[in-house]
């Protein structure tokens, strides 16, 4: 009998433990990266939004898009660098390793300046689609990776820890599109 409590006990405090863990600067931004590599329906919802109000691709490239950023967020990592708590207020600094988009749409938009012929239609204009096929299937044979540093910041309310909304920038980062 002596043994089971003991059992119960351990079991409890470890829960308790566990449970007193999640609010904690750290463990909020754990829980915000953690969304993206589960692609939680919340950021699936947002994407979707960004992605369907671009109005320069097309269906198909739009489902292509959404793809090339739905791996990336599969295949981010990161790693907690540092927390800093000052009362109401805390940092948390997270490198975070994604594939390298930007470099991709560069080399394609100076290929695209170095060769506007072959993206235009028989008027002379810009052939939108031929440009946005040409940047996503150059995005498909990215394999390089990146790494960025985010600073996410914190406040507290009612005890508990809120993650502040992160910048452009900084969601730039996430997607592997920061030109810094």
């Amino acid at each position: 009998m002596k043994k089971i409590i003991v059992i119960l006990l351990t079991i409890s405090l470890f829960l308790v433990g566990c449970s007193m863990d999640k609010n904690t600067p750290t463990s909020k931004v754990e829980d915000f990266m953690s969304k993206y590599q589960r692609m939680d329906s919340e950021v699936l919802s947002q994407l979707d939004s960004v992605v369907s109000n671009n109005q320069e691709l097309t269906d198909e490239e739009k489902k292509d898009y959404k793809a090339l950023i739905e791996k990336q967020y599969q295949n981010m990592s990161y790693k907690i660098k540092d927390e800093n708590v000052d009362e109401d207020n805390a940092t948390v600094t997270v490198e975070v390793e994604v594939y390298d988009y930007r470099t991709s749409l560069n080399k394609s938009e100076e290929y695209y300046k170095d060769n506007k012929d072959k993206f235009q239609k028989d008027d002379g204009t810009d052939d939108l689609e031929k440009i946005w096929d040409y940047k996503i299937a150059e995005l498909k044979k990215v394999e390089d990776r990146t790494k960025q540093e985010i600073i996410f910041t914190l406040h507290k309310e009612d005890d508990e820890w809120i993650l502040d909304d992160i910048s452009d920038t900084d969601r730039e980062k996430l997607h592997g599109l920061y030109q810094g």
